[in-house]
């Protein structure tokens, strides 16, 4: 039997070209597994269901490596189950069937490129935040309190005022308030028993 698999990254993309092809490549219908989330989880039930499912001399047909996994190893993963079920693999863009040795050797070589790819990407966009950084870009959430605010807050811890109370007036979390008071090495101790 011929079992489909579909999968997009995201809800608002549609499944009917991966759908089409699998069916026109002779998947039965009700065996086409669908799926809507990202390639890089694992998290993919209807993936789990079809492998669980599949039997000796079931064919899983797919239109791209890539709607399978995202990684090399994901991928051998994917596929060591499916040997062991004596299952076959076909992608159809790729002309990819793992039935033929040329087939798994050409999967495999696939396999590699896509997490060559991924890692590239991965470099790069490592080089690009690292170039940011030394043009000055700051990264992560942007400070709540200006630093006349913050020095304001640090003064007043100084002059008693309890955590709670610095909490409540610059509208911060216990955790935001310390590391204010950390900015200017002063200390959060003191009245810590009744904060």
């Amino acid at each position: 039997m011929k079992v489909g698999y579909a999968r997009v990254s995201s809800r608002s993309q549609s499944l009917a070209i991966q759908e089409a092809r699998l069916l026109e490549a002779g998947c039965d219908p009700e065996h086409l597994y669908r799926e809507k989330r990202s390639g890089t989880t694992t998290a993919r039930p209807e993936l789990h269901r079809l492998l669980d499912y599949v039997r000796e001399k079931d064919v899983v047909l797919v239109t791209r490596l890539d709607r399978l996994a995202r990684s090399t190893f994901d991928l051998c993963t994917i596929i060591d189950t499916l040997n062991k079920a004596q299952v076959e693999l076909v992608v159809l863009d790729q002309h990819i069937d793992t039935s033929t040795p040329g087939g798994r050797l050409t999967f495999h070589v696939f396999a590699a490129v896509a997490q060559f790819e991924t890692e590239i990407r991965a470099e790069r966009q490592a080089e690009g935040i690292a170039a940011a950084l030394q043009r000055g870009v700051r990264f992560g959430q942007k400070p709540h309190l200006s630093p006349v605010q913050g020095a304001h807050l640090r003064q007043m811890r100084q002059d008693g005022l309890l955590i709670r109370q610095l909490m409540e007036r610059f509208g911060l979390s216990r955790a935001s308030v310390y590391r204010y008071l950390a900015q200017g090495d002063v200390s959060a101790d003191g009245a810590e028993a009744a904060d």
